[in-house]
């Protein structure tokens, strides 16, 4: 899978620079720069439909500035990214090299939590019986 994000016209495979959002109530289209995460009620389009885009007769088209340099990160986000990647790597001393849930050291006696019951990332651990 490809991590850019496509427009949402059909047939159309160019990059996604613009977010399309509606506003029912105001009857309006708001288009605006691309928008962080991808949301099921919006539509991202590519430069050539977002300056091409129309409203129906009665809507409003609300044009927020797009800047297409700015959805590319630039080397200070990079080297943020890998500093904050550095970082979570190192690993602090550790007495007998176990930890337990949330890097807290492990239960007294020395053995590990057991899981219980898991909903997608997270779990219920159990303190093992003594």
């Amino acid at each position: 899978m490809s991590p850019v994000r496509r427009c949402s016209r059909t047939a159309c495979g160019r990059p996604a620079v613009a977010t399309l959002t509606y506003v029912y109530a105001d009857s309006t289209a708001v288009l605006g720069p691309l928008a962080t995460y991808a949301e099921p009620h919006c539509y991202d389009l590519c430069a050539e439909h977002s300056e091409r885009l129309t409203a129906p007769r009665g809507w409003e088209v609300v044009r927020l500035a797009v800047d297409v340099q700015a959805a590319r990160p630039s080397g200070d986000d990079l080297e943020a990214l890998a500093d904050a990647v550095r970082e979570a790597a190192r690993t602090p001393p550790r007495d007998d090299g176990r930890r337990g849930a949330a890097g807290q050291p492990a239960p007294a006696g020395g053995a590990d939590p057991i899981e219980v019951a898991r909903r997608a990332h997270l779990r219920i651990l159990r303190s093992p019986e003594p």
